[in-house]
């Protein structure tokens, strides 16, 4: 069937655009985000108290509060195969944490496969509850980000003071 809908809420980062499929979140945007879908891909926008968003909402607002370590939401995915498998390794890394594109193509039994791992990793349809602002470089270095590098230091910054 795959209707959507979509609504924008605030956040400390700027809005949000949260999209769902047949009622199960699928995306959420950053506004001048990398592979952002078009708009009209968006389906009809709702107000955040329509459902499945009110519980979305509220755990965006425990994380961004920083009582939230991890997501607990039914999540519609879509990607190629391998790009589901890196997805599903990203809610593995621990809240305030980071591994390296390497560490994370190890991980998937793939050691040499980093820059598809990155290529993946910029695809994820759903930032922030999928973390993929935890993947950093080999040296440390604050490497690509769809939402831009800017807000991935913002976010690794705050997970890391709120771990504390």
């Amino acid at each position: 069937m795959n209707v959507k809908q979509h609504t924008v809420v605030d956040s400390p980062y700027g809005p949000l655009t949260l999209v769902a499929a047949d009622g199960v979140l699928s995306g959420l945007y950053m506004t001048g985000q990398r592979h952002r879908p078009a708009e009209e891909s968006f389906g009809e926008r709702v107000a955040a108290s329509q459902e499945p968003f009110p519980e979305v909402v509220r755990q965006l607002a425990a994380y961004f509060a920083g009582e939230l370590t991890a997501f607990d939401l039914p999540l519609r995915l879509e990607g190629t195969q391998f790009q589901r498998s890196v997805w599903d390794q990203l809610v593995r890394i621990p809240y305030g944490e980071t591994w390296s594109y390497g560490e994370l193509a190890a991980r998937l039994g793939k050691p040499n496969a980093s820059r598809a791992v990155g290529l993946a990793n910029g695809r994820n349809p759903v930032g922030i509850i999928v973390p993929c602002h935890r993947v950093i470089g080999a040296s440390g270095g604050m490497t690509g980000y769809g939402g831009g590098v800017e807000r991935k230091v913002q976010l690794l910054a705050f997970e890391a003071a709120s771990r504390s």
